[in-house]
């Protein structure tokens, strides 16, 4: 559905008018389109610590206009205040800071850059996370770039986002994937956002197809966000399986041939759904989405134990069974990722929702429940926590409701499936093993659990 407030706020007349009236005025976001050849198109900012000098070494690779800013030793040329062009994505290294008058210099280096931003600018701050670091004084200085972060987020305009890398010192091979990603438009919807990097052996070989030779499996994959991560895999050079109810056949088969995938029509909640599974996919798996989910909405107080017992079956249930079966058989692939649709309800609650928050909840729990035991098998598990997300179900929300829902954000708007889609995808990687057990928010900064 589209966003008209979002589409008359930028036109001519309503520019004007909005402005006039102290009305917000999101600004459309810049997405991945097919045909592009870097991650940053326009001039990338590098400042502050060492790091900023191991980005600078594969800087050309994300744009063709790497510049220095505050930083010591880098060879790119320096961005001028007020001179310089306006920035595309900036990068700065505060992994270093180790006490509390030293966080100054986060003044000193984004203040003179925050008016010269372009549009749909992509900002990320490296640090330590602070549970590695023995130093008191070290930990205070780390752990408040989270704060800091946070808030830069919100003060961004024009589209603009920022993250927080805790990059470890076994995983600084890894930047370049996780920076492809965060200073790129397919990370338009993120923002605000706190991930730790950890050592990972696998590294991605052809960046055009960075899941090239993968095999992954997407459950809800007929429609919706589903169908658009099953996209956005086959895009990136993945095999699809598409998984699906039964009555969504049609649906299905049409996308995996245009796909040229496979469908498997299933219910994953029958109590022979394991089975079914394995026998389909007898050469295992690389990749496993769980995607398929429901909504039965009720205050608790009117909550039918139906209602109840449906969402857990589905949400909740079906992909700890289905994975514990896989995990078993032995049908997972070396360094296999597994990404769970969880959602901000699931951080946040949401009145009228106590079943599906919770069955969401558990994903994330059983995010952090099977990140140890994967690992020791070289894979990775994560959640995506999706927010306002423009779909066929947000699109029968009330119209009050679904205007705080796109308005009630850094970013003033609602997201798209392409999004999600983009963010499993990276999370789908074989670099992308340095992310375990965690949860990545995809809400353009909701303040609904902020």
């Amino acid at each position: 559905m589209s966003d008209r407030y979002l589409g008359f706020a930028n036109s001519n007349l309503g520019r004007r008018l909005v402005d006039a009236l102290g009305l917000p005025r999101p600004a459309p976001l810049e997405r991945w389109q097919a045909g592009r050849l870097r991650p940053v198109e326009g001039p990338l900012i590098l400042g502050g610590g060492p790091l900023a000098n191991k980005v600078e070494a594969f800087a050309a690779r994300l744009t063709d206009a790497p510049y220095s800013f505050a930083g010591d030793g880098l060879q790119s040329p320096a961005w001028v205040a007020g001179l310089g062009p306006k920035p595309k994505a900036v990068v700065f290294d505060a992994s270093h800071l180790c006490d509390s008058d030293q966080l100054r210099q986060l003044r000193e280096f984004f203040q003179p850059l925050l008016r010269s931003l372009a549009s749909s600018a992509h900002v990320v701050i490296l640090g330590r996370a602070p549970e590695q670091i023995e130093d008191p004084q070290a930990i205070v200085a780390q752990r408040a770039l989270e704060g800091f972060s946070r808030s830069l987020a919100k003060e961004l305009r024009n589209g603009a986002t920022a993250q927080l890398l805790y990059v470890s010192h076994e995983a600084q091979d890894q930047l370049e994937g996780a920076l492809r990603f965060f200073l790129s438009p397919k990370s338009a919807f993120i923002s605000g956002q706190v991930l730790r990097l950890e050592a990972c052996d696998a590294q991605v070989q052809d960046w055009t197809r960075p899941l090239a030779g993968r095999r992954a499996l997407v459950t809800g994959a007929a429609r919706g966000i589903g169908a658009s991560i099953a996209e956005t895999l086959a895009r990136d050079g993945a095999e699809v399986i598409l998984l699906d109810v039964p009555p969504a056949k049609k649906d299905l088969d049409a996308l995996a041939e245009r796909l040229g995938g496979r469908a498997l029509a299933l219910d994953i909640c029958a109590s022979d759904a394991s089975t079914q599974l394995l026998k389909a996919l007898p050469d295992g798996i690389d990749i496993v989405v769980h995607n398929a989910g429901i909504t039965r909405d009720k205050t608790l107080a009117n909550m039918t134990p139906e209602y109840w017992d449906a969402v857990m079956a589905v949400n909740l249930k079906a992909p700890q069974v289905l994975t514990q079966a896989l995990y078993e058989a032995n049908a997972l692939g070396e360094d296999a990722r597994i990404v769970l649709l969880a959602s901000v309800s699931g951080i946040a609650g949401n009145r009228g929702q106590s079943n599906y928050a919770a069955s969401k909840a558990g994903l994330v729990g059983f995010a952090q429940a099977w990140a140890p035991k994967l690992a020791e098998r070289g894979g990775s598990i994560n959640a995506v926590a999706p927010g306002f997300i423009e779909t066929h179900m947000t699109a029968s929300m009330p119209m009050g409701l679904r205007e705080a829902g796109r308005r009630l954000s850094s970013l003033g708007q609602g997201g798209r499936p392409q999004d999600v889609a983009e963010a499993v995808a990276w999370l789908s990687q074989p670099g992308t093993g340095a992310v375990n057990g965690q949860v990545l928010r995809i809400c353009g900064q909701a303040l609904m659990g902020a």
